[in-house]
């Protein structure tokens, strides 16, 4: 799961590093590694049967997908990205949440 982490990380550097000005390539470079921990994370998300994850990453994916890429303006793209990173951000915060939820009520005994 570190790598889900750590992937998350780097495309939410990569999304708050491409409000600057790049060359296309960067933006194709950062297309392609969104989409990526997007498409992991959403079959994470799958089998832990986050069902309201695996759409909104799914959605990510499709979105930032590098093979048949969707051509809007710069300012649209802006906004999308800034979204996509916080999206991101509270991803980071509401699954590890939840884990830890789960694994506390598995390590406290019941008492009798």
């Amino acid at each position: 799961m570190l790598s889900a982490i750590v992937g998350r990380l780097v495309a939410i550097g990569m999304l708050a590093w491409a409000l600057a000005e790049h060359p296309y390539g960067y933006f194709t470079l950062m297309r392609f590694v969104v989409c990526v921990v997007a498409a992991y994370c959403a079959s994470q998300a799958y089998s832990q049967k986050k069902e309201e994850w695996t759409w909104i990453f799914g959605a990510i994916a499709v979105l930032f997908n590098p093979i048949i890429p969707i051509h809007l303006n710069r300012e649209l793209w802006t906004v999308i990205d800034v979204i996509t990173a916080i999206v991101l951000i509270v991803s980071l915060f509401l699954i590890n949440l939840k884990k830890v939820k789960q694994r506390e009520s598995f390590e406290k005994p019941e008492k009798k």
